[in-house]
């Protein structure tokens, strides 16, 4: 068995509460409220330019030229393809200028980004594959899972089209790949480390999820709108 599916094999339970989770199963059959998934694309695209950034600094720690660049590739490709399609949804969903100025992360979006870049600072290019592989390899899995679901809502039809795409599972394919050739290479102490960033993203994958179906907020923000409810 290779590390990877060692991997998948361990986060398996996580992986299946993400794939039953209501934001998931509603974006398939088409009755997500648009108020969740407005939320959603609005947290997402605040985590992909930070996955990007994770992205950059594995190709500044990768070993060699060639896997530099596809690292620096797949950065670029966050950039240009999935940031691309975030701001078709936010034109579609009517996400103005202003609310993109005044944007404050959820409690559970900030810290799945300082964990990738806790993960990417302090350790190597497995360390940085280990933690950013669960978005990209659960993303295509619940791509094939929902492809021939067929939602009356446009957006969730080229929200599943993107993540069941070739050009989506060639990307995962490759940081699969990636992940198995490092992980020969290193020490167990440096697995059972790529172990745990593994594992610790795919509970955040679940936990954003939650965080978009909830529409998370900060707790402060909360105990101030109950107070103004309570005022009022």
């Amino acid at each position: 068995m290779s590390f990877a599916v060692e991997l998948r094999k361990k986060a398996d339970a996580i992986w299946q509460a993400s794939f039953e989770h209501p934001f998931v199963k509603q974006l398939g059959e088409g009755t997500l409220d648009l108020t969740r998934f407005r939320y959603y694309v609005m947290q997402d695209a605040y985590y992909l330019r930070h996955f990007a950034r994770v992205q950059a600094l594995g190709a500044a720690k990768s070993p060699d030229l060639a896997t530099t660049a596809r690292m620096a590739h797949h950065a670029q490709s966050t950039c240009e393809a999935e940031l691309s399609l975030h701001e078709t949804f936010a034109e579609l969903l009517g996400i103005t200028e202003e609310e993109k100025a005044s944007f404050i992360p959820a409690p559970t979006a900030y810290a799945y980004t300082s964990h990738m870049y806790r993960a990417a600072y302090e350790g190597h290019l497995g360390d940085v594959v280990a933690a950013i592989l669960p978005c990209y390899w659960l993303y295509y899995e619940i791509g094939e899972r929902l492809k021939d679901c067929k939602p009356k809502e446009p957006i969730y039809q080229k929200w599943i089209g993107t993540y069941s795409s070739e050009w989506f599972r060639s990307l995962v394919k490759e940081q699969i790949a990636r992940l198995d050739a490092i992980a020969k290479a290193v020490t167990e102490s440096d697995r059972k480390r790529m172990e745990r960033h593994f594992l610790i993203s795919s509970e955040y994958e679940y936990e954003f999820w939650e965080m978009a179906y909830r529409l998370e907020t900060w707790p402060s923000a909360r105990k101030e709108s109950k107070n103004h409810a309570c005022n009022n």
